[in-house]
């Protein structure tokens, strides 16, 4: 897959009227505990609530009016599922979203009120997959991959773009890493407009595939065990992988007690909402993996979709 910033850009002008150019918030707080000067991309205030929408609205964009008119397809538990769903409402044309039976009601609840036909699976990836070639199959629907789609790579990859005008002279950028899309586009769009830029994705130490990845130099598919960061469980995506080795300059890990503190001090001290999956850079700076120290840093906040009823710190496991 070849991804250039001209894509990047292309991708920005295509969705600019259907997301929120979101914040960048600072904390004089946690600037002085970690030493650096850190800036948080806020996409817990974008459409849908995660950084997702910015991907499946120009993917969805993207197909020409005969393709679109058989409608999209795909699977998730949650936030890619939401996108779709919304994208297609935008553009008007069906979405089937394939959901695990087990996914958090409210993400259930969000991608009905997009409208899209929910198709239900068992819990497993083997399931996801197979059902949702049933659809395809069956509705001619265009498969919207979450992470594996160039598309919806060079939409992720605006986030970026705009967090780079936003705030001058970032030496190092940090985002999580799941599948890999926001990783691939930020990471092109990051090197490609400031060549010195450091880019650092971050994963639980639960789910380190694209860290064991990155340092045997092949892609390695591994078992995961549990991680409170659902979000980043998926193994990274093949292509993904290529952009990564070229362009990111190294990954760590985080442990479930560091993602559970980064949550609840970005709640505590910034009072904003960030699910899991997005304290996780954060946590790498507050369990000291990465040295920010007199450093600018821009941290990606992926998303703030939380089942408030069921907090971690609340919790009896």
């Amino acid at each position: 897959m070849q991804l250039e910033l001209d894509s990047i850009r292309e991708a920005h002008k295509r969705i600019r009227t259907h997301i929120h150019r979101t914040a960048v918030l600072t904390s004089e707080h946690l600037n002085e505990a970690s030493g650096a000067s850190l800036f948080f991309k806020c996409e817990n205030f974008q459409k849908i609530g995660a950084f997702k929408a910015r991907g499946a609205t120009n993917a969805v964009f993207s197909l020409d009016d005969v393709t679109a008119r058989r409608g999209v397809a795909t699977h998730s538990s949650g936030n890619h599922g939401a996108a779709v769903a919304r994208a297609a409402k935008l553009r008007g044309i069906p979405a089937h979203i394939v959901m695990p039976s087990n996914s958090a009601k409210v993400k259930i609840r969000a991608v009905e009120s997009y409208g899209a036909h929910v198709v239900f699976c068992e819990p497993t990836e083997q399931a996801r997959e197979a059902t949702c070639a049933e659809v395809i199959e069956k509705t001619g629907a265009m498969p919207i991959h979450s992470f594996e789609n160039e598309h919806v790579i060079a939409g992720q990859g605006t986030l970026a773009v705009e967090l780079l005008e936003q705030v001058s002279d970032l030496d190092l950028v940090m985002c999580p890493v799941g599948g890999g899309g926001l990783l691939a586009g930020t990471a092109v769009a990051a090197k490609s407009m400031r060549p010195k830029i450091k880019v650092i994705a971050v994963e639980p130490a639960n789910a380190d595939d694209a860290a064991q990845s990155f340092h045997a130099g092949r892609r390695l598919v591994t078992e995961k065990k549990f991680t409170i960061a659902d979000g980043l469980r998926t193994n990274i995506g093949e292509p993904n992988f290529a952009i990564v080795q070229r362009y990111v300059d190294g990954i760590v890990t985080v442990s479930e007690e560091a993602i559970v503190a980064s949550m609840r001090t970005i709640w505590e001290t910034m009072k904003i909402i960030v699910e899991p999956s997005a304290s996780v850079p954060y946590a790498a700076i507050l369990e000291r993996v990465i040295d920010v120290n007199g450093r600018r840093v821009g941290i990606i906040l992926t998303g703030g979709n939380v089942d408030l009823d069921a907090l971690p710190w609340m919790s009896t496991r």
